[in-house]
């Protein structure tokens, strides 16, 4: 499997990834990233003159289980201001198919597929079957039906996906969906990651309140422990 999935670490006390997921990422193409904050009123280079050598060790720690098991890892190293600036840059600069957003995980059982309205079917199915594993006994199709959308409508959504996964070569005896009517896409979704022990879902153009509040990927991945691959939907494999 070529597909490149970014995996950013916080500097300079970066949390470890748990070994099921090193273990079940193994087959994609790593990119390592090190996010160094640099405090507001710092210049990006003085802090990269002063802890750049700290920071590359630490990253090359970090990545290190990658590497014993994956054919293809690279690490950059970023010293910035904003978090979600430089992952996005790093995310298109190496080409990354998707994000992961990391949480402690010691199995993965059961995994939630949100599937937005307006989803084009990308390649979910290579992000959702790099998760599975021989416990995994559960994915769930997920779906808000929202404002004017009907059930109906949804259901619709859901099969074309469903459909999207067999041809794709997925066991769907695995996979089931399940579809709410909500007026907050984010809670619905949210109470719901509670259930499961994974999430894959596409990325969604960045919104003022995410600034506020964190990015959904985020706030599922803090608030439940679940660990998130966020797949792009924007991404063209070469």
């Amino acid at each position: 499997m070529g597909d490149t999935i970014l995996v950013p670490f916080e500097l300079p006390d970066p949390e470890p990834i748990s070994d099921v997921l090193v273990e079940s990422l193994a087959p994609l193409d790593i990119v390592a990233m090190g996010h160094f904050q640099v405090p507001e009123q710092t210049p990006t280079e003085m802090a990269r003159d002063q802890f750049e050598a700290d920071a590359q060790a630490a990253l090359a720690e970090v990545a290190a289980p990658f590497r014993e098991r994956s054919l293809s890892v690279r690490t950059r190293l970023v010293f910035g201001k904003t978090r979600a600036d430089a992952i996005n840059r790093v995310i298109l600069e190496e080409e990354c198919a998707a994000e992961l957003d990391p949480a402690p995980t010691e199995g993965i059982d059961r995994i939630l597929v949100p599937i937005p309205a307006s989803a084009e079917f990308s390649r979910l199915p290579e992000f959702i079957e790099v998760l599975c594993e021989s416990s995994t006994r559960e994915i769930t199709l997920f779906h808000v039906a929202e404002g004017k959308e009907s059930i109906q409508e949804g259901e619709t959504i859901l099969a074309e996906t469903h459909e999207g996964l067999a041809d794709a070569g997925l066991d769907t005896d695995l996979v089931d969906t399940r579809i709410v009517e909500g007026q907050n896409h984010d809670e619905e979704i949210l109470q719901a990651a509670a259930d499961y022990d994974a999430v894959v879902m596409y990325d969604a153009a960045s919104r003022i309140r995410d600034r506020l509040f964190g990015t959904l990927p985020d706030r599922i991945a803090n608030q439940t422990g679940d660990p998130v691959i966020v797949v792009r939907r924007d991404y063209q494999a070469a």
